[in-house]
């Protein structure tokens, strides 16, 4: 009986370590697939903010794929690609990289975020988005403003600086609507409150 109890402790003990090393060898085998599915994801020749800018969707989504930094700051003024959505009002864009976890607090050179940037050009669907995901309404820029702040004064007051910033990137694509964004503000500033 003990011959027994020994054999069926150490068929137990055999049978348990071949799972165990079974086991393993899958885990190792899903590891190793899906490192060759994220090398074989390649990165896109166009860069993430351009890809954003352009609402090339599908480059968008192969950096994500490729493990390209979706944080990544432009050269120029130290934007994300989500601040870069906000600000060219490419919503799908914005969803596909706060569905990706693209920071939503992040600041740009003027310590403006996403939500600065959805505000003040009006953008009320990434607006929302930002929100609903736990974007950060309290933040300041660097001129001290809140994203609310940035809309809550009157449109004629802040022409100046959308005439600005519609000539600076108007070359990039940046198309302004004075109409809709004179109605949208104060809708904006009920969102922000």
């Amino acid at each position: 009986m003990k011959n027994q109890m020994t054999f069926t402790t150490t068929t137990r003990t055999i049978i348990y370590s071949v799972l165990v090393v079974l086991a393993s060898c899958t885990t190792k085998e899903n590891v190793a697939q899906k490192n060759e599915a994220a090398q074989s994801a390649k990165t896109p020749a166009v860069d993430i903010h351009t890809a954003v800018v352009t609402n090339n969707l599908d480059a968008l989504k192969q950096h994500i794929a490729a493990g390209t930094n979706i944080n990544e700051k432009d050269p120029f003024g130290g934007s994300s690609p989500l601040i870069s959505a906000a600000l060219f009002g490419k919503a799908e864009a914005a969803k596909i990289l706060i569905d990706a976890g693209a920071d939503l607090n992040f600041q740009n050179k003027d310590g403006s975020t996403p939500l600065h940037l959805a505000a003040f050009f009006c953008r009320p669907e990434i607006a929302k988005m930002l929100l609903a995901k736990g974007a950060d309404k309290s933040i300041k820029n660097n001129f001290g403003s809140t994203p609310y702040q940035t809309v809550a004064g009157s449109f004629q007051e802040s022409k100046p600086v959308y005439d600005m910033l519609g000539q600076a990137l108007a070359p990039m694509g940046l198309k302004l609507d004075y109409a809709f964004i004179e109605k949208t503000r104060p809708q904006m500033a009920a969102l922000l409150k």
